[in-house]
């Protein structure tokens, strides 16, 4: 008595050589082992087109959307005037620092080896000298030019006059008394200017701040009074 698998393969010999099933059965079995030992990398990253979502749903109806229109309203003019005001402001505020930008070093070395003892330069000069010799650690020396700038200050104003022949420090005595509202701002740059010059004592950069400080309360004070 045979078994059924003996007919089977009898039959399928008589429909197909059993050597090319031999021969294509190890190549499965290749492949399959192949496949085996190289898994996962022949597995696809992706996910074909058709089974992906934004595939399908791009085929999906969409509810129509409805807005309100917006009202229009006016435009408010406070933040143009607003802009303005603070445009013209930094503008007050550098102009003083544009016009000492203007200032050249022929001007400052020129004024630097004036023999007069206030010549008629704009103030400007004076305080970029200052600010040069202050940076270049002359202390006295810009100490001085920035009682110079003040003293031609109130030439200009009109609160006293350059007379040839009067120092510095006399032509602010006569200032003070003209305008005593700024006696005490001048007389605390004499007296610095005293302590560098006269009393020889080293110069520092705190002098030259207090004397910047000072100098500038004279400004304001002939601004002020100049309104």
């Amino acid at each position: 008595m045979t078994r059924w698998w003996t007919e089977f393969v009898g039959a399928f010999g008589e429909i197909f050589p059993l050597g090319w099933a031999a021969v294509i059965l190890v190549a499965l079995s290749v492949v399959i082992a192949l496949l085996w030992y190289y898994y996962p990398r022949w597995v696809p990253r992706r996910r074909p087109f058709f089974l992906r979502g934004s595939f399908w749903r791009r085929f999906k109806p969409r509810r129509p959307r409805f807005r309100l229109p917006r009202p229009h309203l006016p435009r408010l003019r406070w933040p143009r005037l607003r802009l303005a005001l603070l445009t013209r402001l930094f503008k007050r505020r550098n102009r003083k620092s544009a016009e000492k930008a203007k200032v050249t070093e022929k001007q400052m070395d020129d004024l630097l080896a004036a023999p007069e003892e206030l010549p008629e330069v704009p103030i400007e000069v004076y305080e970029s000298l200052a600010d040069r010799l202050a940076r270049e650690g002359r202390f006295a020396e810009a100490v001085r030019e920035r009682l110079r700038a003040a003293v031609r200050d109130l030439v200009v104003h009109g609160v006293v006059e350059n007379r040839p022949g009067w120092t510095v420090s006399e032509l602010a005595r006569a200032a003070a008394a003209a305008r005593p509202t700024i006696d005490g701002p001048l007389r605390a740059a004499g007296a610095i200017f005293s302590t560098v010059w006269y009393a020889e004592e080293p110069a520092t950069q705190s002098h030259d701040q207090e004397m910047r400080t000072v100098t500038a309360e004279v400004h304001e004070h002939l601004i002020g009074g100049a309104r």
